[in-house]
C-alpha cells in the first residue's frame, strides 16, 4: 500500500524530476546563511578563504557549524512538503506511511533499538583499543550539542528519508510499476550521495558497501513495514548518537562529542559487519515484532494500483 499511494495517472516521472530540482533549490536557499558566514569571515574579517570543504567545515566553532549545516535540511524538508502537496497533489502522510496516521511508537522503538546497538558497538571498539580514544567532554559545549542535535539532526535525517524512502521511492514506483526497482535505485543513489564524504577519501571506495547497504536496509524496512517510521527512527538514532558519542578530525564534520577518535581510519570488519550481520539481526527483530510476511511480494512484486481516499 505504501508505494501504491504515490501511483496516480498525473504523477508522471518527469514531475519527480521537476520536484527533485525544486527540493534541491530549497536546499541551496538554506545554504545561504552558511555562505554569508563564510564570506563574512573571509572578506570582512580578512581571514584566509577556505581552499576546500574540510577548511570550510573548520572555519567555525563546531556547534555553529552544525547549526549552519542543518539549516539547509530544514529548507529542503519544507520544499518536500510543498512539492508533494502542490506538484503531486498528495498528502504528506501519503509519502510517510500507509497507516491512517504516523505511528510514533514505531519511530520510538526503532530509535531506542538502534541507539542500544550503537552504544554497544562503540563500547566494544573502545574497550578493544582504548588508546585510540581521548576523553573530549566539555560540559557547556556538549550540552549545547545535545540541545541542537536533538532538534536539528532528526530534521536532517528525516529530510533524507523523505527524499529517498518516501518521495523518490514512490517516484521510481511510478516509473517501473514494481517494487524491486525503487528499492535498488534509491539504495544506490543514497549510497552515491556519500561518495564525496572525507571518510571515502580516507578509507577508500570499499566503505560504499556500508553506505549502499544502509540504504538497502532502510528501503527494505520501509517496504516490509509499509511506511517510513522504522527508517525515520533508525536514521535519527544513527546520526544523533554518533554525533554525541565520538568525533574525529577526518569525519564529515566535528562535534563536541564525549570522545575523539585519534586512530588512522581504515576500512575493515567494522564496514562489513553492520551490513552482513547487524542489519540482518535488526530485520529479524522487526519482522518478529511486526509480524512481517510475504517478503518476496513486498520487495520484488508488481505494483497494485488502488484508489486512496486521503489523496
Amino acid at each position: 500500500m505504501f508505494l501504491e499511494q504515490g501511483i496516480k495517472p498525473q504523477n508522471k516521472f518527469w514531475l519527480y524530476l521537476i520536484g527533485s530540482v525544486l527540493i534541491i533549490i530549497a536546499s541551496f536557499i538554506g545554504q545561504i546563511p552558511f555562505s554569508i558566514a563564510v564570506f563574512y569571515r573571509s572578506f570582512v574579517k580578512k581571514e584566509a578563504f577556505p581552499s576546500d570543504n574540510a577548511a570550510i567545515m573548520n572555519m567555525f566553532e563546531p556547534n555553529i557549524t552544525l547549526f549552519l549545516i542543518m539549516i539547509s535540511f530544514a529548507f529542503a524538508l519544507v520544499g518536500i512538503y510543498f512539492v508533494v502537496k502542490y506538484l503531486h497533489r498528495q498528502t504528506f502522510l501519503s509519502v510517510t506511511t500507509s497507516r491512517k496516521k504516523i505511528d510514533w511508537k514505531r519511530i520510538r522503538f526503532s530509535f531506542i533499538l538502534w541507539s542500544f546497538f550503537s552504544v554497544l558497538s562503540f563500547l566494544a571498539v573502545y574497550f578493544k583499543s582504548p588508546e585510540n580514544f581521548i576523553w573530549n567532554f566539555k560540559p557547556v559545549p556538549f550540552l549545547i550539542l545535545v540541545v541542537l542535535g536533538s532538534i536539528l539532526i532528526p530534521i536532517q535525517t528525516s529530510t533524507e528519508e523523505y527524499v529517498f524512502r518516501g518521495y523518490l521511492m514512490q517516484g521510481f514506483a511510478n516509473l517501473a510499476h514494481n517494487k524491486w526497482f525503487p528499492l535498488m535505485m534509491t539504495s544506490l543513489i543514497f549510497g552515491s550521495m556519500h561518495v564525496f564524504n572525507p571518510e571515502v577519501a580516507k578509507m577508500g571506495y570499499v566503505i560504499m558497501v556500508y553506505y549502499i547497504g544502509t540504504g538497502l536496509f532502510l528501503g527494505v524496512i520501509t517496504l516490509m513495514d509499509e511506511g517510513m517510521e522504522l527508517a525515520l527512527g533508525f536514521h535519527a538514532a544513527n546520526n544523533l548518537i554518533g554525533a554525541l558519542l565520538v568525533t574525529s578530525d577526518w569525519s564529515v564534520f566535528q562535534t563536541h562529542s564525549l570522545f575523539k577518535d585519534t586512530s588512522e581510519p581504515s576500512a575493515g570488519l567494522d564496514v562489513i559487519l553492520p551490513v552482513v550481520v547487524i542489519y540482518p539481526v535488526l530485520l529479524f527483530i522487526f519482522s518478529k515484532k511486526y509480524k512481517w510476511n510475504d517478503w518476496k511480494e513486498k520487495l520484488t512484486g508488481k505494483i497494485n494500483v488502488v484508489e486512496i481516499s486521503n489523496q
